[in-house]
Protein backbone atom coordinates (compact mmCIF):
# COMPACT_ATOMS: atom_id res chain seq x y z
CA UNK A 1 0.00 0.00 0.00
CA UNK A 2 1.12 3.19 -0.97
CA UNK A 3 0.07 6.10 1.10
CA UNK A 4 1.35 10.01 -0.77
CA UNK A 5 1.36 13.13 1.87
CA UNK A 6 0.86 16.20 -0.59
CA UNK A 7 2.41 19.46 1.51
CA UNK A 8 3.57 22.53 0.37
CA UNK A 9 4.91 26.55 1.01
CA UNK A 10 6.67 25.33 4.90
CA UNK A 11 5.70 21.89 5.23
CA UNK A 12 4.62 21.73 8.53
CA UNK A 13 1.00 20.03 8.29
CA UNK A 14 3.21 16.99 6.02
CA UNK A 15 5.78 16.95 8.34
CA UNK A 16 2.81 16.40 11.50
CA UNK A 17 0.86 14.02 9.38
CA UNK A 18 3.56 11.83 8.12
CA UNK A 19 5.15 11.48 11.72
CA UNK A 20 1.55 10.39 13.42
CA UNK A 21 0.67 8.32 10.17
CA UNK A 22 4.06 6.58 10.67
CA UNK A 23 3.81 6.20 14.23
CA UNK A 24 0.27 4.59 13.53
CA UNK A 25 1.17 2.35 10.86
CA UNK A 26 2.68 -1.05 9.76
CA UNK A 27 5.61 -0.78 8.75
CA UNK A 28 4.95 -2.10 5.54
CA UNK A 29 3.35 0.58 4.51
CA UNK A 30 4.67 3.14 2.07
CA UNK A 31 4.61 7.00 2.95
CA UNK A 32 5.97 9.06 0.10
CA UNK A 33 6.12 12.97 0.81
CA UNK A 34 5.21 14.45 -2.56
CA UNK A 35 6.62 18.79 -1.39
CA UNK A 36 5.05 21.30 -4.02
CA UNK A 37 8.63 22.47 -3.47
CA UNK A 38 11.68 20.92 -1.90
CA UNK A 39 11.38 22.11 1.80
CA UNK A 40 8.18 20.54 2.34
CA UNK A 41 9.45 17.08 0.72
CA UNK A 42 12.73 17.24 3.08
CA UNK A 43 10.72 17.85 6.15
CA UNK A 44 8.52 15.30 5.55
CA UNK A 45 11.16 12.93 4.99
CA UNK A 46 12.70 13.68 7.82
CA UNK A 47 9.40 12.86 9.67
CA UNK A 48 9.63 9.59 8.35
CA UNK A 49 8.57 9.13 4.83
CA UNK A 50 9.70 6.31 3.04
CA UNK A 51 10.23 8.54 -0.68
CA UNK A 52 10.12 11.99 -1.37
CA UNK A 53 9.60 14.26 -4.25
CA UNK A 54 8.59 17.37 -4.97
CA UNK A 55 7.35 19.89 -8.00
CA UNK A 56 5.19 20.12 -10.27
CA UNK A 57 6.08 16.98 -12.72
CA UNK A 58 6.75 14.73 -9.60
CA UNK A 59 3.44 15.18 -7.91
CA UNK A 60 1.19 14.68 -11.22
CA UNK A 61 3.75 11.67 -12.00
CA UNK A 62 2.83 10.19 -8.90
CA UNK A 63 -0.55 10.75 -7.97
CA UNK A 64 -1.99 7.85 -9.91
CA UNK A 65 0.12 5.34 -8.27
CA UNK A 66 -1.34 5.91 -4.91
CA UNK A 67 -3.68 3.93 -2.76
CA UNK A 68 -4.59 7.01 -0.58
CA UNK A 69 -3.51 10.66 -0.72
CA UNK A 70 -3.41 12.39 2.28
CA UNK A 71 -3.38 15.93 2.88
CA UNK A 72 -5.12 19.77 2.95
CA UNK A 73 -8.52 20.70 0.94
CA UNK A 74 -6.28 22.89 -0.92
CA UNK A 75 -4.37 20.63 -2.68
CA UNK A 76 -7.77 19.64 -5.10
CA UNK A 77 -7.79 23.44 -5.58
CA UNK A 78 -5.63 25.30 -8.32
CA UNK A 79 -3.07 28.51 -7.55
CA UNK A 80 -3.53 27.64 -3.59
CA UNK A 81 -0.97 27.93 -0.69
CA UNK A 82 -0.27 31.30 -2.34
CA UNK A 83 0.02 29.98 -6.02
CA UNK A 84 2.44 26.94 -5.38
CA UNK A 85 -0.25 24.22 -5.86
CA UNK A 86 -0.81 24.53 -9.80
CA UNK A 87 -3.49 23.72 -11.49
CA UNK A 88 -1.96 20.47 -13.01
CA UNK A 89 -1.35 19.36 -10.00
CA UNK A 90 -5.06 19.89 -8.70
CA UNK A 91 -6.16 18.22 -11.53
CA UNK A 92 -4.09 15.03 -11.12
CA UNK A 93 -4.99 14.68 -7.36
CA UNK A 94 -8.51 15.00 -7.90
CA UNK A 95 -8.77 12.94 -10.87
CA UNK A 96 -6.67 10.55 -9.22
CA UNK A 97 -8.21 6.68 -8.16
CA UNK A 98 -6.19 6.85 -5.06
CA UNK A 99 -8.67 7.60 -1.82
CA UNK A 100 -8.67 11.32 -0.48
CA UNK A 101 -8.21 11.99 3.01
CA UNK A 102 -8.47 16.47 3.20
CA UNK A 103 -8.00 18.20 6.45
CA UNK A 104 -10.89 21.09 6.26
CA UNK A 105 -8.69 23.89 6.40
CA UNK A 106 -10.06 27.05 4.93
CA UNK A 107 -7.04 29.34 3.86
CA UNK A 108 -7.98 29.00 0.07
CA UNK A 109 -11.40 30.36 0.38
CA UNK A 110 -13.56 26.70 0.58
CA UNK A 111 -15.53 26.04 3.54
CA UNK A 112 -17.35 22.68 3.76
CA UNK A 113 -20.54 22.69 4.87
CA UNK A 114 -21.49 20.62 7.77
CA UNK A 115 -17.46 20.66 9.22
CA UNK A 116 -16.84 21.23 12.54
CA UNK A 117 -14.04 23.58 13.49
CA UNK A 118 -10.98 22.01 15.45
CA UNK A 119 -7.94 22.99 15.95
CA UNK A 120 -5.04 21.04 13.45
CA UNK A 121 -3.76 18.31 15.27
CA UNK A 122 -7.90 17.51 16.00
CA UNK A 123 -7.98 17.44 12.47
CA UNK A 124 -4.61 15.18 11.37
CA UNK A 125 -5.54 12.80 14.45
CA UNK A 126 -9.36 12.20 12.40
CA UNK A 127 -7.53 12.00 9.14
CA UNK A 128 -4.40 8.86 10.31
CA UNK A 129 -7.87 7.49 11.52
CA UNK A 130 -9.74 7.46 8.40
CA UNK A 131 -6.43 6.00 6.74
CA UNK A 132 -5.98 3.26 9.19
CA UNK A 133 -9.84 2.48 8.15
CA UNK A 134 -9.17 2.21 4.97
CA UNK A 135 -6.15 0.18 5.32
CA UNK A 136 -7.70 -2.28 7.36
CA UNK A 137 -10.32 -3.65 4.83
Amino acid sequence: MKVAVIDGQGGGIGKALVEKLRHELSEDIDIIALGTNALAAALMMKAGANEGASGENAIVYNVGKMDIIVGTIGIIAANSMMGELTPQMARAIAESPAKKVLIPLNRCNIEVVGVKSEPLPHHIDSAVKIVKGYLMR
